[in-house]
């Protein structure tokens, strides 16, 4: 093990000089469940309450805050969040956030921490019935807006 100190240029990167654009993100997320599980999540049916509306709350209100969780990430004054679910496999339920700003930096983040948190949301919801799920699959779908340019995730090759 070396004794010198840990490297200390962590830094906020300064957007100071770019300029203000329209951003957008869209991620997704996969919760891995039961088809019982799914099923209850898809009707609303949980102890808790209605599920995909607390969950949709849940992401909108992580997305506004990412930078208190994401330490390096700038507070950015979000136009708009999206968040949407489906059901297209009887044991998953898949969580899609799009996220829009008029900022100096991107909104991926924001749009990676809804998709979280929905999941997270879902999970602390339905763990009573089902504790072996599973959130999976977070990912970046695409952005557009910025210097770097348009990003969009080539689809899966099987």
């Amino acid at each position: 093990m070396s004794s010198q100190e840990p490297s200390s240029d962590i830094r906020m990167i300064n957007v100071g000089g770019k300029p203000i654009t329209v951003r957008t993100a869209r991620a997704s997320a996969r919760l891995l469940a039961t088809a019982d599980t799914v099923a209850q999540i898809r009707s609303g049916q949980l102890a808790k309450g209605d599920p995909l509306a607390t969950a949709r709350v849940a992401a909108i209100m992580a997305a506004k805050r990412t930078s208190e969780f994401v330490p390096l990430c700038h507070p950015l004054p979000i136009d708009s969040i999206t968040v949407a679910f489906d059901f297209a496999e009887p044991t998953s339920v898949g969580i899609e956030a799009t996220v829009e700003a008029t900022a100096k930096t991107g909104v991926e983040m924001e749009a990676l921490v809804a998709v979280t948190a929905a999941g997270l949301c879902l999970y602390d919801m339905a763990k009573s019935i089902d504790p072996a799920m599973t959130l999976t699959s977070v990912q970046l779908e695409e952005k557009q807006g910025g210097i770097r340019g348009d990003y969009a995730r080539s689809p899966a090759v099987h």
